[in-house]
């Protein structure tokens, strides 16, 4: 009987890989971006903080795109943008071990005054020296990360943290 099911299994998965590109060239063309005809007012001068405390590497890759993807945009709809990105927790080890292309994106960022600031309280923690951390110096370190980003509010930065 087992064989019999497995055997039915098989033919119908087989069908289905068969009729696939048939369905498929049934199927509506993908369509391509098409810019809209819209208006905005101005940004204005806006004051940025994200926290990272992910050491994932989608989380940490999506948080970068947002930060450049709105750096463009505020300067197309003629603002300006401050960012602070605060790491603690899991968010800092990532600065130990970053990958040629976290590299370049990280140099761009801090090309266009994307501050990257790191806790001390996560260092000592995770027992790491901050000189291994690429491009970290004594001025990059924060006491708290967390207490960072509340003082930072109080300046009347807006905390941004995109969820995955």
């Amino acid at each position: 009987m087992k064989l019999k099911r497995n055997i039915v299994l098989s033919v119908v998965a087989a069908a289905l890989c068969v009729a696939a590109p048939v369905f498929a060239a049934d199927a509506a063309p993908a369509s391509s971006y098409v810019k809209p005809n819209f208006t905005h007012e101005s940004y204005g001068d806006l004051k940025i903080v994200v926290p990272l405390t992910s050491d994932m590497p989608m989380v940490r890759g999506m948080k970068l795109r947002n930060i450049a993807n709105s750096l463009k945009a505020v300067e197309a709809w003629g603002g300006t943008m401050k960012v602070k990105v605060v790491m603690y927790a899991k968010g800092v080890a990532w600065l130990e071990h970053p990958d040629d292309k976290e590299k370049a994106v990280i140099d761009d960022l801090r090309k266009k005054d994307v501050q990257f600031v790191v806790c001390n309280n996560s260092l000592l923690e995770q027992n790491i020296d901050f000189h291994t951390l690429y491009g970290v110096t004594d001025a990059d370190i924060v006491p708290s990360g967390f207490a960072e980003v509340a003082f930072l509010e109080q300046q009347k930065h807006y905390v941004v943290d995109p969820a995955f």
